[in-house]
């Protein structure tokens, strides 16, 4: 049994104790039972799965298809946008966007981090007209050059 369970076991055992002790103390009138309460023996049990291969949570080293379609989809409606706040707001909304999907797609930033030209990679491969509309709009050479954070 690992620390975490043992913890668990000791906080909610002493939780339901003094709630126990708490609803004992009163009667049904809602007024304090001058009589202490008789103490009863309970056993409180509760399992914690162990963590298991194959959780369902995305693997945060990989770019799936769907994963770079919306990098493309949350990209596609801020290009106006960042053309007109200018290039210095626009690059600072373009990395939020950019670390606001990495984050959705379980914490991609250590792979934009390792590569920066990953988003120029994702974007010439599904969106090409969306990035260059993007390296217009910024006045960048490459989406790479747009992204701050990612050093």
């Amino acid at each position: 049994m690992n620390r975490l369970s043992i913890a668990l076991r000791i906080v909610l055992s002493a939780g339901l104790l003094t709630a126990g002790a708490q609803l004992a103390a009163c009667s049904s009138t809602g007024e304090p039972d001058l009589a202490p309460a008789t103490p009863t023996t309970n056993s409180i049990s509760i399992s914690i799965p162990a963590p298991s291969s194959s959780s369902g949570a995305p693997d945060t080293d990989q770019i799936t298809p769907a994963a770079a379609i919306q990098l493309c989809d949350m990209i596609r409606p801020e290009v106006g946008t960042w053309r007109d706040e200018g290039t210095v707001l626009g690059k600072i909304s373009f990395n939020g966007t950019v670390h606001n999907w990495a984050a959705r797609n379980g914490g991609l930033n250590d792979v934009v981090v390792a590569n920066r030209k990953t988003i120029d990679t994702i974007a010439l491969e599904h969106c090409p007209d969306v990035r260059r509309q993007v390296l217009d709009a910024l006045d960048i050479p490459d989406l790479a050059s747009g992204l701050a954070g990612f050093n």
